[in-house]
C-alpha cells in the first residue's frame, strides 16, 4: 500500500478519484489516522447527490460514522490501479537491491524511472510524475 503521503501528493497534483467497490482511502483526521477503510456495497458505498460524492457508511455500529464527503477522504489506490493509470506508458517494473523501480516511457525514445522500497510506491511515483506533468501541478 502506498502512504498517506504520496496519496496526499497524488491527490493534489489533481489524480481523479471516482470511488468503487474495493477502493481503500483513509480519512485524515487524528482519531483516524491508522484507520484504512475499503469501499464494499455491503460497508462503505458512494452515494452521488447533486451537492457532490457522499461516502455512506452502512451497518457500522461500533461508532457514529455514517458519511463523509468525497472531498474528505484520502484515496489509497492500489498497485493494480496505479499501473492502470500509467496505461501505455508503463513499460516494466524491475526488482533492484533497495526495492523497485518502474520504468515509464518518455518523451519522443526516453524513459524515466521511479524508484522505492515497495512496487505500489514506486507505481505511486512513477503516476505522480505522469499526472504532474499533465496538469501542471508539483505538490510540494
Amino acid at each position: 500500500m502506498i502512504t498517506p503521503e504520496l496519496a496526499t501528493s497524488l491527490q493534489l497534483a489533481g489524480l481523479p478519484w471516482h470511488p468503487r467497490p474495493g477502493d481503500r482511502f483513509a480519512i485524515p483526521q487524528p482519531e483516524l489516522q491508522d484507520q484504512v477503510f475499503t469501499i464494499s456495497d455491503m460497508v462503505v458505498e458512494p452515494r452521488e447527490y447533486p451537492t457532490g460524492t457522499v461516502l455512506g457508511f452502512n451497518g457500522t455500529t461500533e461508532w457514529a460514522l455514517d458519511s463523509v464527503d468525497q472531498d474528505q477522504a484520502l484515496w489509497l489506490p492500489r498497485e493494480d490501479q496505479l499501473r492502470e493509470i500509467l496505461g501505455a506508458t508503463f513499460v516494466r517494473l524491475e526488482r533492484t537491491d533497495d526495492g523497485y523501480r518502474v520504468v515509464v516511457a518518455g518523451d519522443g525514445s526516453s524513459e524515466r524511472a521511479h524508484a522505492a522500497a515497495s512496487a505500489a510506491e514506486a507505481y505511486g511515483l512513477a503516476v505522480l510524475d505522469l499526472v504532474s506533468r499533465a496538469t501542471g501541478v508539483v505538490p510540494s
